[in-house]
């Protein structure tokens, strides 16, 4: 959800996505600033208003970015609060907007279309950290250009906030898995509508594709009317939709740890409770015989965050049982990039769709 507030001295709205406060103090720079003396007001807690040349502010941005600490040899949940402080401290760099959302520094781009699109309409000034404004410009080149799916033979357009299906082998996995029926799917936290879509284009008759976030379901609308699929329907609801269906498709975030930002929750899951509470309840959505394709990658158990006894137990108390596997690995630039901190992990990841189907048949809610 944006957060909206008044900063003190000039007035100017406080914009975000991700629930960072304003900074208490703010100070007006330019391109004087050295990135020394920026990372430790910074560090200090003190805003930095930019108005000076755009892209030096950008190179500041880099400049401080270079003066944060390695997160090398650390635990993961020490990489995620390092990853948080880092965040907070680089989002102290800001650029003011003016009514419209125009960016009024030398040489800075149009941003006015990209921020009508997170932030909704601006009649007054406003001031949005860099690293934020940077993503909110990148996002919208996102969904003007598209991510091109192989299996639909067309491209899919996230929206800001909503994952981008940039990884394409879990949507290989349900593009190639046979199908247990065609009458009827659900797809349970479906984001951009790609895996909806995927079954549609499959020959699916009916796809109901659900989620909590209304800037999810409106993106994956755009996207079915884009493909021709208008008639997938949509529902803003907590997992399943009313009813059974003899194929349940999940992409659950993979990750059992506390997300920072909304992005962040189509990756975490604290505790485990999307992933839990969709086996759960699911064999009061799935009809006899049905399955359900939970798509998960073990990058988890790799980071020792959950194991696969685990897993397993969960599939047990839920009632169900593994009907099969089918294996992946990754092929995104991060699983053979030494510089991310979880290489180690990531080049022995697997991302798997399990197919689920009930031990018994469970009274309907």
């Amino acid at each position: 959800m944006n957060s909206l507030s008044i900063m003190d001295g000039g007035g100017r709205r406080w914009l975000t996505t991700t629930g960072m406060n304003p900074p208490r103090r703010v100070v007006d720079v330019d391109d004087e600033l050295t990135a020394d003396e920026a990372y430790r007001l910074a560090v200090s807690g003190t805003g930095l208003t930019w108005h000076g040349d755009f892209p030096n502010a950008r190179n500041l941005l880099a400049a401080m970015g270079r003066r944060c600490p390695s997160a090398a040899g650390k635990s993961f949940q020490d990489k995620r609060n390092h990853q948080s402080r880092r965040a907070r401290i680089l989002g102290r760099l800001l650029v003011p907007l003016d009514s419209g959302h125009v960016l009024p520094l030398r040489r800075g781009p149009d941003v006015r279309a990209a921020c009508t699109e997170v932030y909704g309409p601006s009649e007054t000034a406003s001031l949005v950290s860099l690293p934020e404004l940077l993503g909110v410009v990148g996002a919208h080149e996102w969904r003007v250009k598209g991510v091109e799916i192989p299996a639909l033979g067309a491209k899919i357009h996230p929206h800001h906030g909503v994952f981008s299906p940039v990884r394409g082998e879990y949507v290989d996995l349900v593009a190639k898995s046979p199908l247990p029926a065609t009458e009827l799917a659900f797809d349970i936290g479906t984001g951009t509508g790609v895996l909806a879509a995927v079954l549609a284009r499959r020959g699916v008759q009916r796809v109901v594709a659900t989620d909590t976030e209304p800037r999810a379901l409106a993106c994956a609308r755009e996207n079915f009317e884009r493909l021709g699929f208008a008639g997938i329907e949509t529902l803003e609801t907590d997992l399943f939709p009313p009813g059974r269906a003899p194929l349940i498709v999940c992409n659950p975030p993979w990750l059992p740890a506390r997300a920072h930002t909304p992005l962040e929750r189509a990756v975490y899951d604290p505790g485990s409770r999307m992933l839990h509470a969709f086996l759960d309840r699911l064999p009061r959505h799935l009809t006899p015989g049905g399955e359900a394709w939970l798509i998960l990658s073990d990058l988890a158990e790799l980071l020792g965050l959950r194991t696969r006894d685990q897993l397993l137990a969960a599939f047990r108390r839920s009632g169900l049982e593994v009907l099969g596997r089918k294996d992946t690995r990754p092929k995104h630039p991060r699983a053979t990039d030494p510089r991310d901190p979880l290489h180690a992990a990531r080049a022995k990841e697997v991302t798997s769709l399990w197919r689920l189907t009930t031990r018994a048949e469970p009274a309907p809610d």
